[in-house]
């Protein structure tokens, strides 16, 4: 189960200062519900994965 900051208080951050224990879990998340996602779920998650890709990917 994840345990940190929730969407509310990290949507008023930079994806830089997020975790990258957050990104992966928020990714793994929106990434299992791309079909339901309005175009603002769709902006989040694509703002995600381009952090990932700028760290380098996640191990």
């Amino acid at each position: 189960m994840y345990v940190g900051r929730d969407m509310t208080e990290l949507s008023m951050m930079k994806k830089s200062d997020w975790e990258n224990s957050e990104l992966a879990y928020f990714h793994h998340s929106l990434q299992q519900m791309v079909p339901y996602l309005n175009q603002e779920g769709q902006s989040i998650h694509t703002e995600i994965v381009k952090e990932i890709e700028n760290r380098g990917g996640i191990n």
